[in-house]
C-alpha cells in the first residue's frame, strides 16, 4: 500500500514538473507569433507596446511586442531560466510575479511620457522576486536561490538605474517590473 502511494506521489510530482516546464513556454509562443507576423507581414511597424495615452490593453499586450528577433531572443534567453526557478517554488509563486509586474505597470501607462515594451519588465519582475523570497523566508534553500540569481543575474542590476541604462532601453520599465516582483514576494511570503 505505502508503494502505491509512493508511486501516486512521484507520479503528481513529475506531471506537475512537466507542466511547469512548459508553462513559460506559452506566453513565449505568444511573443514569437506576434514577433513573426510583425516582421513578415508588416514590416517591423505592428508593435503593441503601453503608450502614454494609450489603450488600457497595451499594459497586456506589452509584454509580448519587441522590436525585433534580437529584441524577442535576448529577453527569451533569460525568460525561460528564471520562470523555471520562480516555478520551483510553485505555479502560485510564478502567477503573483506576472501579476505583480502588470499591477506596477499600470502607474506607467498612466503618467509615463515614454511608451515600453518586451518581456524584459517580467524579466525583471521574475529576478526581483528571486532575489527577496530568500531573504523574507530566511529558510536556506530559499537564500541559495537568491544568492545563485545574485551571482548568476546580478550584473543587470545597474540598468534599473537611468545612468547606467542604454540609451533607447526603458529602465523604468525594468525597475516596474522588479518592483512588481518584489511585490509578489511580500504578498507570498504574508501568506
Amino acid at each position: 500500500m505505502a508503494d502505491q502511494s509512493l508511486a501516486r506521489r512521484v507520479d503528481s510530482q513529475l506531471a506537475r514538473l512537466g507542466v511547469n516546464l512548459l508553462l513559460p513556454l506559452l506566453p513565449l509562443a505568444l511573443a514569437w507569433l506576434q514577433e513573426l507576423i510583425d516582421q513578415l507581414l508588416f514590416r517591423g511597424r505592428w508593435n503593441l507596446p503601453m503608450l502614454p495615452g494609450g489603450p488600457w490593453w497595451g499594459v497586456l499586450t506589452a509584454p509580448f511586442s519587441h522590436s525585433g528577433f534580437g529584441h524577442l531572443m535576448a529577453n527569451t534567453l533569460v525568460f525561460l531560466p528564471l520562470s523555471w526557478l520562480v516555478l520551483l517554488r510553485g505555479r502560485r509563486d510564478y502567477l503573483a510575479v506576472w501579476v505583480g509586474v502588470l499591477l506596477c505597470a499600470v502607474p506607467l501607462w498612466l503618467l509615463w511620457p515614454v511608451g515600453s515594451h518586451g518581456l524584459s519588465g517580467v524579466v525583471y519582475g521574475l529576478l526581483g522576486y528571486l532575489l527577496i523570497i530568500g531573504w523574507l523566508e530566511k529558510r536556506p534553500l530559499s537564500i541559495l536561490l537568491s544568492v545563485i540569481c545574485l551571482v548568476g543575474y546580478g550584473g543587470v542590476l545597474p540598468s534599473l538605474i537611468p545612468l547606467f541604462s542604454p540609451s533607447g532601453v526603458s529602465w523604468i520599465g525594468h525597475l516596474s517590473g522588479f518592483l512588481g516582483g518584489i511585490l509578489a514576494a511580500l504578498a507570498i511570503h504574508r501568506e
